[in-house]
């Protein structure tokens, strides 16, 4: 690694963290100007009581909410869309994203239709974002996409069945409010799916070819909490010590993709998630060791750092990381490949999309359509 290589690191989200630290919710908003917010939400979250917590929290502040809970897995461009009506409607002077990373997703192009105006496939790919998006502030009830603290937003184009990314500093949210009591909540499956996304993330920034050093730290302290924390969580969702561990590790995982990017792993699962609406955290957590795999000739100094920060060590340590991301896999619930219910045929359109994602250049190995296919099969196997 070249330490004197440039680089730009850019971080306008102010990070709240703390178990409780959803109380501070109604003073941020105050402080940011919000008294009429929508909060973006799922009709998951509102089957919870964290939907009740939060407009009492917002009520004793004198702010006047109301609730959109029309985001669906793998946000489509139509929630955008209704979302951002609704909110012009309100006339909001502010969006508060309540969920995982679908919603904070959705709820960064909703800020962006609202300034910017058109449809949101109108802001397909970087710097297409004119004016920064109305407050935001992101309370994060899942451990694993750090959407929280990014700057992009991914969206399904429903015409296409293409998931696409809009990606601009100017739609970071202005508060990240990182409470880890709002995951205990989570399933075990949720848990497992989303908990092996936030260590994609950080092995993907760590071993993308436009990683930087700042980038580099956050991802191996990130790999470190996960190895640590994953298991315990998946186990007993009332672990705090774990529940922390594991949204600090989702948190930092988040910090050093946004500042180096992900690579293959997230262009095959985004395929997927585009045609079959799959969840993408499991897409992820299912593909992440065969790609690493894949680019093991071309990666192992860097695996070889990701495996040291799991406790391994030796000539074949990181393999060894690799067979342990295999069995995490198998023990904690996550599906294989042949199960998600691809069809064969489509192999080649998925490895096409894959090819086109604009994260394909960040692999540390060159990928094209064949070398996707390789990949899609080796996980068939």
């Amino acid at each position: 690694m070249d330490l004197f290589n440039s680089f730009s690191f850019e971080l306008p989200t102010r990070i709240e963290y703390g178990v409780d630290s959803l109380t501070k919710l109604g003073e941020i908003c105050v402080s940011l100007g919000i008294r009429r917010p929508v909060v973006i939400t799922d009709r998951g979250i509102m089957n919870t009581d964290i939907p009740d917590r939060v407009e009492g929290i917002l009520g004793k502040s004198d702010v006047e909410s109301v609730f959109f809970d029309g985001i669906e897995p793998n946000p489509k461009d139509r929630n955008v869309m209704e979302g951002a009506r609704i909110s012009a409607d309100f006339k909001a002077d502010g969006l508060i994203a309540l969920g995982g990373g679908s919603v904070i997703d959705a709820a960064k192009s909703i800020g962006v239709v609202l300034t910017n105006g058109g449809d949101i496939k109108e802001y397909q790919g970087k710097g297409k974002v004119k004016n920064p998006v109305p407050p935001l502030v992101t309370v994060p009830t899942t451990a694993g996409t750090g959407s929280e603290i990014t700057f992009s937003s991914v969206i399904t184009d429903t015409e296409r069945n293409f998931k696409f990314t809009v990606k601009s500093p100017l739609i970071a949210a202005k508060v990240a409010l990182v409470d880890p009591g709002l995951t205990v909540s989570m399933p075990p499956s949720v848990t497992a799916s989303t908990g092996v996304d936030a260590l994609t993330h950080a092995v993907e920034a760590y071993s993308a070819t436009c990683h930087e050093p700042i980038s580099d730290a956050l991802a191996l302290h990130a790999v470190s909490l996960i190895h640590k924390y994953i298991k315990r969580t998946v186990e007993n969702g009332s672990d705090m010590e774990a529940r922390e561990g594991m949204m600090m590790g989702s948190l930092l995982a988040g910090l050093a993709f946004s500042h180096s990017d992900v690579a293959s792993v997230h262009c095959i699962a985004e395929a997927l998630g585009g045609m079959y609406d799959l969840p993408h955290g499991v897409c992820n957590s299912v593909m992440l060791p065969y790609v690493m795999e894949y680019n093991m000739p071309y990666a192992r100094h860097r695996y070889d750092d990701i495996a040291r920060a799991m406790g391994f060590s030796g000539d074949d340590a990181a393999a060894m990381a690799v067979d342990w991301i295999k069995n995490l896999n198998r023990e904690i619930g996550i599906p294989e490949f042949k199960d998600l219910g691809i069809r064969m045929e489509d192999l080649e359109i998925i490895a096409e999309k894959s090819a086109i994602n604009i994260s394909t250049d960040s692999n540390p190995r060159p990928m094209e359509k064949e070398d996707y296919l390789m990949v899609l099969n080796m996980a068939l196997k």
